[in-house]
């Protein structure tokens, strides 16, 4: 069995784009390894300082990923900000960490012409909070998207350049966690590109709509006047609608609109009721477990109590061994 780190940033909520792009995969993934998933308070710092609820946006991301299916009972869930030694790591990585390796990462870069007027130093060294998080647990493991690939390569500098410096082989080497053919893009409702709030609201399908929101934003989807040849090749937002479909629906729903498609008949009116029915029949339940969180005020207080005890377990093994590799001694 293999330790994973994962985390999680508190903005936003749980859309179908990001459950089938990762979140079904950390439930499966729970079976089968030593978990690690907590939810970044302080890496959404480097871009919202001053976050209007930050403790009302970490509560949401939390009742959304326990309602798909994170199991506190058989991973380790934890708020970041709850495990101190996160940021004792983070202090003594900084120490060996180079402006010059820090000032060229890609996403320093790119956040710091978005963001000119904050160019603060946690955003400099996100790699090596980064870093912490997931050698903090000595961590095998990493699941990454394409953008986070470097900060990965970054944390595997780190560990092996302290276990350099120190002469010791105690942090692993972390690698990518390959999900192989498990991902599914979901594309987005607007025709083009791939589901997610930052294509605007209307774009995504959120674990929390409700029937009619879900109803409204499918029946707007985009579409256009319809095939006028058979077997017409779909554009790209028709192909779309039939990959929402393909993940809701059942096969015989999907083929029967195949096929009025295929030969010229296709109403995406009936299409999209078809869809926005199915979509909420997939939603519903997550949804309800989303209500059922919401009251349970006692139960998310132990669940999150209980990962940070877990966490800061494991978090103080590390830290002690490393302030004695370092030379750290009491008097």
């Amino acid at each position: 069995m293999e330790t994973v780190v994962s985390g999680i940033r508190p903005t936003g909520e749980l859309h179908l784009g990001n459950y089938f792009g990762a979140v079904a995969n950390f439930v499966q993934m729970q079976n089968e390894n030593q978990c690690y998933f907590f939810i970044a308070d302080y890496h959404s710092l480097t871009t919202h300082p001053t976050p209007a609820d930050l403790h009302g946006n970490v509560r949401k991301v939390l009742v959304n990923y326990l309602a798909a299916g994170l199991d506190p009972d058989k991973s380790v869930l934890y708020i970041q900000s709850d495990v101190p030694e996160v940021t004792e790591l983070y202090l003594l990585l900084n120490m060996n960490a180079y402006m010059g390796e820090l000032s060229r990462c890609t996403s320093f870069k790119e956040k710091a012409r978005k963001q000119p007027d904050n160019i603060n130093a946690g955003l400099m060294t996100y790699p090596t909070l980064m870093a912490a998080d997931i050698i903090l647990h000595r961590a095998q493991k990493v699941p990454v998207g394409k953008d986070q690939e470097q900060h990965l390569e970054m944390t595997r500098t780190f560990a092996n350049r302290f276990n350099r410096m120190y002469n010791v082989n105690f942090f692993p080497e972390p690698q990518a966690y390959n999900f192989g053919q498990a991902l599914v893009k979901i594309p987005g409702l607007d025709g083009s590109g791939k589901m997610g709030k930052s294509e605007g609201e209307g774009n995504a399908i959120f674990f929390g709509d409700s029937t009619e929101m879900i109803r409204k934003k499918v029946m707007k989807a985009v579409s256009d006047g319809g095939p006028t040849e058979p077997f017409q090749a779909k554009p790209e937002a028709i192909q779309n609608l039939f990959g929402l479909m393909k993940v809701v629906s059942d096969s015989e729903t999907l083929n029967f609109f195949d096929e009025e498609y295929n030969q010229c008949r296709i109403r995406y009116g009936d299409m999209k009721k078809q869809l926005a029915l199915d979509i909420d029949r997939f939603v519903a339940p997550f949804r309800e477990k989303m209500i059922e969180l919401n009251s349970n005020n006692d139960y998310l207080r132990k669940v999150v109590n209980s990962g940070a005890e877990k966490a800061r377990e494991s978090a103080a093994a590390t830290i002690r061994e490393v302030r004695s590799i370092i030379g750290f001694r009491a008097f």
